[in-house]
């Protein structure tokens, strides 16, 4: 990220963004760039509105500007209500969004965020995600983070670092079917007379064609759920559904059940790190 916001030269390789190279033209990538870091470079002693100006008249923007791209990204941030309050008098939610705000107030291609999410309570993280699903209408957003729910939660694409080496980059579901090589389905099936039986139910669920495991999950309120994983190359979603209904029992959901982003990662990153012993 040091490397994309022209802060440390790289050491091998080249970097690029919206067609500049950060080596050779650094100035030009900083005008297509929003940073925001880890803990946001805001003056406590500052008012909001004061503060966006200063960092509005810092990236170039005209005076004749100024003052409506501030009012822009206050109401794009929900800042409305604190534009006259001190920084340092703002919660840890709202200084994070005054620091989104100065990231986006020249209009950047690239928004870079370091963490955008730390530190912050739940119903802060959901404000923050649902504003960083608004700006990624305008804004290419790459997002740096620890918290692998928050990638499944904002992410269409995930990349994957391990010691330095890529590892993998694709979509969450794209990469669960690389690992597993075959789709996995979780099933609800219930009944308007009560719970179905549950031997018969899986009975006819292995029956399906491309099925190779069925395990029960869970069973309660007249409910049974079931996880069902295809054979290599098979789609079985349709079947299932057809096979359940067919029996005369309610499909109350169907949807695939993936790995999660923290099983992706530990088998992508262990198998790096056993790859790298293997050598060494």
């Amino acid at each position: 990220m040091r490397v994309l916001t022209c802060f440390l030269p790289p050491s091998a390789g080249k970097a690029s963004i919206a067609g500049f190279d950060v080596l050779e033209h650094p100035m030009e990538v900083k005008k297509r760039i929003g940073y925001l870091p880890e803990t946001p470079p805001v003056y406590p002693e500052m008012e909001v509105i004061e503060y966006l100006t200063f960092v509005g008249q810092l990236k170039g923007i005209s005076s004749a500007d100024i003052k409506r791209k501030a009012d822009e990204v206050i109401g794009r941030c929900s800042l409305g209500d604190v534009r006259a309050k001190l920084i340092g008098k703002l919660s840890k939610g709202y200084r994070q969004r005054v620091g989104i705000a100065q990231a986006i107030i020249h209009n950047p291609d690239v928004l870079i965020l370091d963490e955008p999410t730390s530190g912050l309570d739940p119903k802060q993280i959901i404000e923050i995600r649902e504003l960083l699903r608004q700006l990624a209408g305008d804004h290419t957003i790459i997002l740096s983070t620890h918290i692998l729910s928050e990638v499944e939660h904002s992410c269409e694409r995930v990349i994957i670092i391990s010691q330095g080496k890529l590892v993998a980059q694709d979509s969450v579901a794209n990469l669960t079917n690389r690992l597993r090589g075959s789709e996995a389905v979780s099933l609800e099936v219930g009944s308007a007379d009560g719970r179905p039986d549950p031997t018969e139910v899986q009975v006819r669920l292995e029956q399906v064609n491309g099925v190779s495991r069925v395990m029960m999950k869970e069973s309660k309120d007249g409910r049974l759920i079931f996880e069902v994983e295809s054979l290599q190359g098979r789609q079985i979603r349709a079947d299932l559904a057809r096979s359940v209904v067919n029996a005369g029992w309610n499909l109350n959901e169907l949807h695939a059940a993936g790995l999660s982003l923290e099983d992706i990662f530990l088998q992508l990153t262990t198998a790096e790190s056993k790859s790298e012993g293997g050598q060494k």
